[in-house]
C-alpha cells in the first residue's frame, strides 16, 4: 500500500501543484500524491506550467482543486508556507515547507521555487523510500 502524501496550501495554483507534479514524477512508486487549496481559483498559473515543462513535466492536466476533492486524511500533508491560512487534514506527519510563492513575480522566481521543491521532495522519497 502506498502512503499518501497531499501538498496544500491557499489557491492550489503554483507551489502546491509543482509539488504534486514533482512527487509523481519522482515517487510514484510509493506514493499516491494530491494537493489542494482552501479557496477557489481559475487556474493553476501559466509560469508554473511553463516551468515544470522545461524540466520534461507535463502540468496540462493539472487544475486546482479543493481540500473536499481528496482523501479526507492522508499519511503525509505538506504545507507550502502559507501562514497562518495553511490548510489542515487529519494526518500521520505534517511538514510546513515554508517556500515563498513566486505568483506575480517573474520567471525566474518559479524555476527557483521549482527547483527548492524538488530538492524537498527528493528528500521526502529517499526518506520514505528507505522505511
Amino acid at each position: 500500500m502506498k502512503t499518501k502524501v497531499a501538498f496544500v496550501c491557499v489557491h492550489n495554483s503554483c507551489r502546491s501543484q509543482m509539488a504534486e507534479a514533482w512527487a509523481k514524477e519522482l515517487g510514484s512508486d510509493i506514493f499516491d500524491v494530491y494537493s489542494a487549496g482552501t479557496e477557489k481559483y481559475h487556474e493553476v498559473k501559466p509560469l508554473a506550467k511553463q516551468v515544470m515543462e522545461e524540466e520534461g513535466i507535463d502540468m496540462s492536466s493539472h487544475y486546482p482543486k479543493l481540500l473536499g476533492e481528496i482523501p479526507s486524511s492522508v499519511d503525509i500533508l505538506i504545507t507550502m508556507g502559507c501562514g497562518v491560512q495553511c490548510p489542515f487534514l487529519p494526518c500521520k506527519v505534517k511538514e510546513d515547507w515554508g517556500l515563498e510563492d513566486p505568483s506575480g513575480g517573474p520567471i525566474e522566481g518559479y524555476r527557483e521555487c521549482s527547483a527548492l521543491i524538488k530538492a524537498k521532495v527528493i528528500e521526502l522519497v529517499e526518506k520514505y523510500r528507505n522505511n
